[in-house]
């Protein structure tokens, strides 16, 4: 690069291309889960708990949760009327 290069001079070219870098960090997470990782019993045990941390509401709060679920602040769950 020259001194009368610039980052405004259309000739200036300056791109990082984060390619490789990603295949590498999704190497090394799937390396961390390890070989006994089950995403569907992840995934069904990320809905019970979801279930679990919204049951037993008390009407207020039911009222509140439909209005946010409605709303779109949180998603519709398998229970929901919106769902």
């Amino acid at each position: 690069m020259s001194p009368d290069d610039s980052p405004d001079d259309p000739a200036f070219d300056f791109t990082v291309d984060l390619s490789a870098h990603e295949m590498l960090r999704r190497t090394h997470v799937v390396a961390a889960l390890g070989p006994d990782w089950d995403p569907a019993a992840a995934l069904r045990g990320e809905e019970e708990a979801r279930a679990l941390l919204y049951s037993g509401l008390d009407a207020e709060q039911q009222r509140i949760y439909d209005e946010l679920v409605a709303a779109g602040v949180l998603p519709a769950g398998p229970g929901d009327a919106a769902a």
